[in-house]
């Protein structure tokens, strides 16, 4: 299946909006840590986990969603394929792992911004290391290092013998 040129212009538009979406968005979630990490003020803490909660809920998660969603749809559309090539596969994977850590993470965030207390600042450390994994995906999506798997690598070679 080959998404036809608009359709996949529009797609790779939607994606790359919601991947800098998702990235932009993760680092505003990160402001808003450091803020409740650092302030005195009872009243800025239970501020910024509430707005923590809502951002995580209303703009990181559809917005990591979404840019799973297209980038399947990016890969199974288009020459890279989903299985051809380990930069895909380990872009895959990533954005997954980050996708799953976050939905596992937010009724804690939740649960935290309910009580108004505030929380330890172990949250940040998971907005950190998923901001360094978002910043790697986008690298490895732009430069797209050579390197075909098993099956990449077979039907590029019936690909070749089709044309020959």
């Amino acid at each position: 299946m080959t998404l036809a040129p608009a359709v996949r212009k529009l797609t790779l538009t939607v994606h790359l909006t919601c991947s800098v979406g998702w990235i932009g968005a993760v680092v505003a979630y990160l402001t808003l840590g450091v803020a409740a990490v650092t302030t005195p003020d009872a009243q800025i803490v239970r501020a910024a986990w509430t707005a923590m909660d809502v951002t995580g809920w209303w703009a990181i998660v559809p917005l990591a969603l979404a840019a799973l969603a297209t980038g399947l749809v990016l890969s199974l559309g288009t020459r890279w394929g989903l299985f051809r090539h380990y930069w895909v596969l380990i872009s895959l994977a990533a954005t997954l792992l980050c996708a799953v850590v976050l939905l596992l993470h937010m009724p804690s965030v939740s649960a935290v911004a309910a009580a108004g207390q505030g929380g330890a600042g172990g949250d940040l450390g998971h907005a950190g290391v998923g901001l360094a994994i978002l910043l790697g995906i986008a690298v490895l999506n732009v430069y797209k290092p050579r390197g075909l798997t098993r099956y990449g690598w077979r039907r590029q070679q019936e690909e070749r013998a089709r044309v020959a």
